[in-house]
């Protein structure tokens, strides 16, 4: 190992091989046995095996050994949507691991804090989370939060010594450790990875990392109480049925049956099922859109989002400096993306370079060279051959730089100086008429949101001895400079969106007012009002929330002041949605109903704070994140009401004939086959549902709206009841027929699988026109099964079906359009 290049790739997965992931305790991957040991714990499966017993009592082999085809088939699909979810989780564990940022073949590389190895050299910045034990070989101002080992809450400032490999224990100044797991919360530094995983510190006294606690979210508590409601009325209902069942008839056994039969039909397993598939797959889905989704919950609130504060630099701009104007002898030149410059410009470029670093770091330097490249490539203003012989520093008493350079066989060595309008105004000696000229031109740059430079020149004969200030050289004005940093493509567009959405995007930046008023109007925010951090401080609370709600550019804004923003707009009754990526925004990050941290520039604390990490930090993955929240807590809803809708007609069904002394028509087998196609139904078909088309046009949902409004409910239990309606009325016309027992069940079957279609399309929204590939799945899979239990003889016999196969599949039709029409009426009159 180079012990300034660090390791090479090859060297790094050698220790990586030898040593293991830099990581506590691999997270546990749920075995094949384990899965199906959960599906059999589950209430459907118990009642499958308490039918099948049932059976066997009764001596119907077959029954029992068709009951346990569908256990087979049912576990089977099970474990094979569980091994899916499995690997969604995976990936999306590997998104949200903590990175670490080292050097790797020469070259700084950010990786995932678990493939850190030994000897590894770590870059370590303000706001990071160590990720492996270290020794620090250089540092600068370096201080650490250890309260995580030792409980001492104050801050331990650090020290380089690299020579140092026996590890201290935690806690105390001026060691040269880092200890994984510690937050830096000053300065930065450069460390030696020696000790991973286990072998860490934290390892070593067994304390291990725990996942942010999410907490409850509001859905998971509607889905609770519902299902509690529906277990309870279920319960009710079976023990009823099993004790009329008995003491009517006779026979316990036959009791018992048809109480689990109507179990099945009842019970609410469907809902978590439908959460935690919506859930998972929603967070998949959201992180192809660069959003990483830490905390479940933050899917539901999105769609009730009205207000996102934003970061301008890196989020709304591109977080890089480019030129945007150039002034020179009276004339102003818009560059933009010129490839050439007029002859006239090329001193200004010339000497806006020469007053640089020769391999710049600075954004404003950089963008000056790549200025250059453009368009002075290959002439005789490019001195890459020169040499700097003296500088000329910037100082609080003179905002300007100046390099002095010798190349070529010129006579004498050329000065060139740049920094604030004022300061080279100064440096130049202008007269008055033509400074207050110059100073009213670069006023007016920075009021378009430009950061203004001047250039100056100057030239100094060799061997005489330095001016000792900048201010005793004979410098000639040669113009300005206007840069700034470009807005993101699109990000205007995706405020057009959400203004449209009835979501307030509210711009907060460091920047000086007049910059956040040019970006503001630019970006098309309202900039006629701007509130500065001085002002903010000036307000009370109750005087700030009253301001808060006509303001949407904030300047001058420091981190900590963003807490009392969010509070602010939380006590106006806004749902907050707040980016950030500092250490600072952190608690600004929890305060917030969304908190959303920044994935390229953001800090570790900051992503841990969050709910939501921009990956790519760009304010258009955020809006089209809030855009698939809601088409998320749309399709949710419509799931939700086809299976309350739906399971309706199986529980009338299973009860009415009990209760008219009639024979039962629905067995278990009936149940499980209609639960082959609500399972899906419910869960991935509406998943997969595309958005609504005015999804984007609406105002956010309330947040104290709930899953289930009356309205909403109330269109359910029409839905099946239209649906039980239509099958009713098939069995009372196949009854008053006299057809046999076996004939009736086939119709009303068919029926009822045909209604479920019908109750399937009647739940979809009206405005999405969008095919949906599930759907053909299902109507494929749910008419070829039907078509197999019908025709096969076996399976005939096994369901109990007889009639004319294409009497049945007619009749069934006619319960489609029946339910259609009874559930479309329905939802209009709802």
């Amino acid at each position: 190992m180079n012990a300034t290049l660090g390791l090479t790739a090859p060297e790094a997965r050698q220790r990586l091989a030898e040593t293991g992931y830099n990581e506590l305790a691999p997270p546990h991957a749920r075995r094949f046995y384990e899965i199906t040991a959960d599906i059999l714990r589950e209430p459907m499966f118990l009642l499958l095996i308490a039918a099948g017993i049932i059976y066997l009592l009764l001596g119907s082999l077959e029954d029992a050994l068709m009951l346990l085809c569908f256990v087979l088939i049912v576990i089977a699909m099970t474990v094979f949507q569980a091994q899916k979810s499995e690997r969604v989780l995976v990936a999306l564990r590997e998104l949200s691991s903590p990175r670490a940022k080292v050097m790797r073949d020469g070259k700084p590389q950010r990786i995932a804090g678990r493939e850190v190895v030994i000897d590894d050299l770590l870059l370590l910045t303000e706001g990071d989370r160590v990720a492996a034990d270290a020794v620090l070989i250089s540092c600068n101002d370096l201080m650490a939060d250890e309260s995580m080992l030792t409980g001492e809450s104050v801050p331990v400032r650090k020290q380089a010594d690299g020579q140092k490999t026996a590890t201290m224990e935690p806690g105390g100044d001026d060691q040269p450790f880092v200890y994984a797991g510690t937050v830096l919360v000053q300065g930065s530094g450069i460390a030696r990875v020696i000790a991973t995983g286990k072998s860490s510190a934290i390892g070593r006294i067994g304390k291990s990392l725990e996942d942010t606690s999410s907490g409850t979210s509001p859905l998971r508590i509607q889905t609770a109480h519902l299902v509690r409601r529906l277990a309870i009325t279920a319960l009710a209902f079976c023990t009823a049925l099993v004790l009329i069942y008995g003491y009517t008839r006779g026979h316990w056994l036959n009791a018992l049956l048809a109480g689990i039969t109507l179990a099945m039909s009842t019970l609410p397993e469907e809902f978590p099922v439908i959460l935690s598939v919506f859930m998972s797959l929603g967070s998949w889905r959201i992180s192809q859109h660069h959003v990483l989704t830490r905390r479940l919950d933050a899917i539901e609130t999105l769609g009730a989002a009205t207000l996102l504060c934003t970061d301008k630099t890196g989020t709304l701009t591109q977080n890089r400096m480019a030129i945007k104007k150039l002034y020179g002898n009276g004339q102003m030149l818009h560059v933009h993306e010129l490839s050439e410059l007029p002859e006239p410009w090329h001193e200004l470029v010339e000497f806006g370079i020469l007053a640089s670093e020769k391999d710049p770091f600075d954004p404003m330097e950089r963008a000056l060279h790549e200025l250059g490249k453009r368009t002075l490539s290959g002439s005789e203003h490019l001195h890459e051959q020169w040499e700097i012989v003296h500088e000329y520093s910037l100082s609080p008493e003179m905002l300007a730089m100046s390099h002095v350079w010798q190349g070529g066989d010129q006579p004498h060595h050329l000065v060139a100086a740049k920094g604030a309008p004022e300061a080279i105004i100064d440096l130049c000696h202008l007269p008055e008429n033509e400074a207050a000229s110059v100073s009213q031109v670069a006023s007016d740059m920075a009021d378009e949101g430009l950061r203004v430079l001047g250039v100056a020149r100057a030239r100094l004969i060799p061997g005489q001895r330095w001016p000792e200030r900048q201010h005793d050289i004979e410098f000639s004005f040669v113009g300005l400079l206007g840069l700034s940093d470009p807005v993101r493509k699109g990000v205007h567009d995706a405020i057009l969106q959400c203004h449209a959405a009835g979501i307030r995007v509210v711009m907060i930046t460091g920047d000086h007012a007049r910059t956040a008023v040019a970006i503001g109007r630019e970006l098309g925010l309202p900039a006629q009002h701007v509130m500065t951090g001085a002002e903010l401080n000036d307000l009370s609370d109750i005087e700030l929330r009253a301001r808060l709600r006509d303001i949407q550019v904030f300047a001058r804004i420091a981190p900590q002041q963003k807490l009392r923003l969010v509070e602010g707009f939380k006590a106006n009754g806004e749902i907050v949605a707040m980016t950030g990526d500092g250490v600072n925004d952190a608690p600004a990050l929890k305060a917030a109903h969304i908190g959303v941290a920044m994935g390229n520039r953001g800090t570790d604390v900051a992503r841990e704070a969050a709910a939501l990490v921009l990956l790519d930090d760009d304010f258009t993955s955020l809006v089209a994140t809030v855009r698939l929240g809601r088409r998320i807590y749309d399709n949710l809803r419509h799931a939700m009401s086809y299976t309350l809708s739906v399971h309706l007609p199986i529980i009338g069904i299973a009860l009415l004939p009990v209760l008219l002394g009639r024979p039962l028509i629905l067995m278990p087998a009936h149940i499980m086959f209609l639960e082959l196609i609500i399972g899906p139904a419910c869960s991935i078909f509406f998943e997969a549902e595309a958005e609504e088309k005015n999804i984007m046009q609406r105002p956010p949902r309330s947040a104290a709206e709930t899953l289930f409004s009356g309205k909403r409910m109330a269109v359910s239990l029409w839905q099946g009841i239209a649906a039980l309606t239509a099958a009713f009325a098939i069995y009372a016309w196949a009854s008053w027929r006299v057809f046999d027992e076996n004939t009736v069940r086939a119709f009303v079957f068919s029926g009822m699988v045909a209604g479920n279609i019908a109750l399937l399309w009647a739940n979809r929204s009206p405005s999405k026109l969008q095919k949906n590939p599930v759907l053909r799945w299902i109507l494929l899979g749910s008419i070829g099964a039907l078509l197999l239990v019908l025709n096969l003889p076996m399976l005939r016999e096994l369901f109990h079906f007889s009639g004319s196969v294409f009497f049945v599949l007619f009749v069934g039709l006619l319960s489609a359009l029946g339910t259609g029409l009874l559930s479309g009426a329905a939802k209009r009159a709802g």
